[in-house]
This record gives structure tokens, C-alpha cells and sequence, in this order.
């Protein structure tokens, strides 16, 4: 079993937590939050022994991995100091919502030959990674469109957005690495994008949005459209469309389960979508540290690395400066 230290245990590292303790293949060895009141429950649930500095991870020769699922203005410094150590390291998403700071972070890190996997899970979930599959397959013919939704069932609280780094960073980043996922060595060449707020005023206080739309071109001339929303009255919508030349390749909603109720009044009516991120993708998650556990073993490169959360952030920031300027621009990467 490889030892590993949790750092960051709110909502996403409690989830995470909860999978590394019921893995096979990980013992939680640390947990580091800064609010101590969280360090103390979440060592006792998890069993594990409460540290008051990622530092004393970094130095124990016995720990792994350092999984870091801590708030992002906190990423790139302890993946600068982590690699130092040789660790392989988990962090997820966004590196940073600073392009400059993670390429000089990059720049520093390169000497070390750093093991990194990012947590981009939307690459692990088993619809969604098998539509990439059947497309190497040639099922679908040569790739034409991309279309992407992604709907949460409500926003989160103001206060995280007022620090999440927007819709784009925050949200449609897992789209846009989803769509480079697809295209593969067709890199993204350029967006558009347009945004507003109706239904939620609020957003305008804090230059974000509730709604937003990108249309994005690969250097091929695959088309791209990707279509957010921080509120869906009938759940979670999680739905990815790939068009080729020969046919058409679909993965759709998550349902509580397949049952379907036929009446006077209604026809096939369906049970409600999962609800949000940690129901949905369950299985992803999951499969994420199964590959990551490879990984630590020297067995298997990760699928989502340093250089996709890179990237995914520089799609991002060009995003929104195409929704400034009102017109298309190229992205350079």
C-alpha cells in the first residue's frame, strides 16, 4: 500500500478522503487542514494523524503520495515543494487562476522530473472516457462537433464565487479539457464566447455569470460548442455529444435509477438526474485513483497531467477575454 497525505478537507477533500480510506491500494497516513476543528474530526474519522504543516509530509520519507485538495490559491506552492521531495502528486483542478504562476511553476519544477496528475475526473467517467474510446475505434467516422452541457443544479454560495475565479476557471474548465480530451493532437485554436445574467442578478455584484456559451475551433476545423449554466431546475445535466462523418456518439444523464412510470396523465416518466458532482461522478472519481495508484506503482501515466491544467487554464483566460473584447480570438498555448 502506498502512504499519503490529504491536505485540504473541506467538501472535495472529505470526498476524497472517504475513497483513499476505502482504496486498496492507499493507507491515508496524514490529513492537514488549516482549520484545526476540521483536522481534528477528519483524523479521527479517517484514522489517520493530524498534522499542523504539509512540511512534515513533505520530509516523511514513508509518505507516497500528497494528495492536494485544498483551497487553489494554495496549489502551486505545495507542488513546488512537494516535487522536491519526490513525491507523485494529486492535485485538482484549477493549478492556479494565475496563468504567470503556474509557468514559472512549471519552469522550477521541470528539474525534478515532477509526477503530477490532475483532477480533471470528467476524463474518468465511464461514459464519458468511452465515447474517446469509441472514436479511436472509428466508429463515428473523422470528428466534426463537439457539443458539451454542463448544468448545476444551483450555484454555490457567494462567497465561493466571489473567490472561484469566475464560470470559466471554475466550471467550464472541465469542459474545455474534455473537448481537448476528444480532439486529442487536434489542439483548440481558437473561441468565442458569449455570457449573461436573467434569472440571478447577484452575479453582476461580482463580474461573473450564470449562463455562458463558448464556440471553440481546432486547428482540423472541429467545431466545438459548449454551453454552461450555474442553475438547472431538473437537476444535474451532464450531456456530451460527439458528430463525425458516419454516425454520432452520445453520453448522457445520470438517473437515480431506470424505472419509468406510464399514466393517464404523464408518458415515461423518469426518476430525478443524480444531483451533483459527488453523486454523479462516483464511479470517476474512483476510477481516478485507481489509475493514480498506478501511477505511484510506475505502472501507468496518468491521463490528465500538469501540462492539461495548463492548458485548460490558458483556454479559460482566453474565454473570457473573448467575452471582453465581443469577438473571436486565437488561443496560444
Amino acid at each position: 500500500m502506498k502512504n499519503v497525505a490529504l491536505i485540504g478537507l473541506g467538501r472535495i477533500g472529505q470526498m476524497h478522503g472517504e475513497n483513499l480510506v476505502s482504496h486498496k491500494s492507499f493507507n491515508l497516513k496524514y490529513v492537514f487542514d488549516v482549520n484545526n476543528k476540521l483536522n481534528s474530526k477528519f483524523s479521527r474519522k479517517f484514522k489517520a494523524t493530524k498534522i499542523n504543516n504539509p512540511s512534515i509530509a513533505f520530509k516523511d520519507k514513508n509518505i507516497d503520495v500528497i494528495f492536494i485538495a485544498s483551497s487553489t490559491s494554495t496549489h502551486i506552492n505545495l507542488i513546488e515543494e512537494a516535487v522536491k521531495y519526490k513525491k507523485v502528486i494529486f492535485c485538482e483542478k484549477p493549478l492556479d487562476l494565475n496563468i504567470d504562476r503556474v509557468n514559472k511553476c512549471l519552469k522550477k519544477i521541470k528539474k525534478f522530473n515532477p509526477k503530477i496528475q490532475l483532477g480533471f475526473n470528467r476524463r474518468y467517467d465511464p461514459g464519458h472516457n468511452s465515447l474517446k474510446k469509441e472514436l479511436e475505434k472509428g466508429r463515428i467516422g473523422n470528428l466534426e462537433k463537439i457539443i458539451i452541457t454542463s448544468r448545476d443544479p444551483a450555484p454555490p454560495s457567494m462567497n465561493y464565487l466571489k473567490i472561484s475565479g469566475g464560470i470559466f476557471r471554475d466550471m467550464m474548465i472541465h469542459d474545455f479539457d474534455l473537448t481537448r480530451f476528444y480532439l486529442q493532437k487536434d489542439e483548440i485554436e481558437s473561441v468565442f464566447t458569449i455570457a449573461s445574467n436573467i434569472s440571478n442578478k447577484s452575479f453582476n455584484k461580482i463580474n461573473d455569470y450564470e449562463l455562458a456559451t463558448c464556440i471553440l475551433k481546432s486547428k482540423n476545423g472541429v467545431q466545438c460548442i459548449i454551453t454552461n449554466s450555474r442553475h438547472c431546475s431538473f437537476g444535474y445535466d451532464q450531456r456530451v455529444e460527439l458528430f463525425g462523418s458516419k454516425g454520432m456518439i452520445i453520453s448522457g444523464n445520470k438517473i437515480q435509477n431506470e424505472t419509468e412510470i406510464f399514466t393517464k396523465k404523464n408518458t415515461s416518466q423518469k426518476k430525478p438526474l443524480l444531483n451533483f458532482f459527488v453523486e454523479r461522478y462516483i464511479d470517476a472519481y474512483k476510477l481516478q485513483l485507481d489509475e493514480l495508484a498506478l501511477y505511484a506503482n510506475k505502472k501507468k501515466k496518468p491521463i490528465s497531467s500538469f501540462e492539461d491544467g495548463r492548458r485548460a487554464l490558458i483556454v479559460a483566460n482566453t474565454a473570457l477575454n473573448s467575452l471582453k473584447q465581443k469577438k473571436q480570438l486565437k488561443i496560444k498555448f
